[in-house]
Formats: C-alpha cells, sequence, structure tokens
C-alpha cells in the first residue's frame, strides 16, 4: 500500500474496531481530567485510576487543591512515580486557576501549557477530551504505532504529530487518537508484534520481515 491507502485503511479499520473509544482516565470535568492527565506521566493509566478517587476525595475542585498541603497531595499520589514533583504542579496550578482563571480549566493551548506540569502533550489532551477540540495528543503508544506504520519517520512527537494531523482529517483526530492507543494495547503493544504479527501490520506490510526498530518518544 502507499501512504494514502495506508492512512484510509487504518482509519477504517480502527473505526470498524472501536467505534466509541470510552476516554480512558476516569473523571467528571475539566479539571478532575486534567488532573488524571498530569498524574499519567510515565504512569500507566490503570494505575492512575486506582489513584484518583481517594486524591478527589480530598480535594475535586482547585479552590479545595489549592489548601491542601503538598505532603497530603504527595501521600496519595505517590505510586504515580515522580511524585513530589507531580504533587506540587498540583497545587500550584490549582491555584492559579483560582488566581487567574476564576476557578475554571482554561480552554486554550497556551493557557494550558503556562500551568506547572502541563506540557503540549497534556495540553492536548485536555483540549481534545475536555473541550472537544481538535487535537492530536501523541504519547509512547501513537508514536510507536505510527512509525511501525510508516505514517511518520519517528524523529520525535512533535514531527509525528504533525504527521498524523496531516494524513488524517481534522473530524477524525480525537476519536483517532484514542483509538490507536486502545489498539496498541491490545493488538500491536511494545515487546510484541514488532511490526510484523497484529492485523494492521500485516495487512500494511505483507512483505515485511524484520522487525521495526522505533524510536523513543
Amino acid at each position: 500500500m502507499i501512504l494514502r491507502e495506508r492512512a484510509v485503511y487504518i482509519d477504517q479499520k480502527l473505526n470498524d474496531l472501536y467505534p466509541n473509544p470510552p476516554i480512558p482516565l476516569d473523571h467528571k470535568d475539566p479539571f478532575t481530567l486534567l488532573i488524571s492527565v498530569l498524574l499519567s506521566a510515565q504512569c500507566t493509566d490503570a494505575r492512575v485510576n486506582l489513584i484518583t478517587p481517594a486524591l478527589f476525595r480530598l480535594a475535586d475542585n482547585p479552590l479545595t487543591m489549592a489548601q491542601k498541603k503538598v505532603d497530603e497531595i504527595n501521600s496519595i499520589v505517590r505510586p504515580c512515580g515522580l511524585a513530589p514533583r507531580k504533587a506540587k504542579a498540583i497545587r500550584e496550578l490549582s491555584s492559579i486557576l483560582i488566581e487567574k482563571h476564576e476557578g475554571s480549566v482554561p480552554k486554550s493551548f497556551d493557557e494550558l501549557e503556562q500551568l506547572p506540569g502541563v506540557g503540549h502533550k497534556t495540553a492536548s489532551v485536555v483540549m481534545s477530551q475536555a473541550f472537544d477540540y481538535p487535537a492530536f495528543p501523541v504519547d509512547t503508544h501513537i508514536h510507536r504505532l505510527a512509525q511501525r506504520w510508516k505514517l511518520t519517520n519517528g524523529k520525535n512527537v512533535t514531527q509525528t504529530e504533525k504527521d498524523l494531523k496531516r494524513h488524517f482529517p481534522q473530524n477524525r483526530w480525537n476519536k483517532l487518537h484514542l483509538q490507536i492507543i486502545y489498539y496498541a494495547r491490545e493488538h500491536c503493544p511494545a515487546h510484541a508484534c514488532h511490526g510484523l504479527k497484529c492485523e494492521i501490520c500485516r495487512s500494511c506490510f505483507p512483505q515485511r520481515k524484520n522487525k521495526v526498530i522505533t524510536k523513543k518518544a
């Protein structure tokens, strides 16, 4: 398949497999989603979902969270990894939301990325999943599969995001990034398939013989 044919096939196949992909992180509003995404850095969504119920019982809004001590937050989020840094960021961004955004999560990339602990990928997830703004967050799963499917050269996640946005229509970005994540976890994981075994890899590259060595994000 040429690149355009691959993109169309992948798009259709993923939409057939996951017509309504759920958001992996449990949340009830933009603030709890923002906190969950922040915690998911270098941590699995499953572990985050185990930890956030206790965290949100402690505080589930910026005003209450801003009043908590960093040590209180840290004692709960410690299993997520990088906990001291994440706990400090959660406390600080909650204060900023109160002081600068009237207690609401801002609806722009620039304002989100100015918050402590919030990079472009986290901002993209919030913009996409909380506000339905067209975005294509690229995590390690998407970065890996985009390389296995030759949709990008894997130079970095920034380039991967640009390439995927170019290959797929904008009205598919929000759902497609979730569909790729689910497919990556269930059919084309990091330490299996290697671009050789799953249905999409075999269909797109039937002559491929050697494992695909992907560049890390």
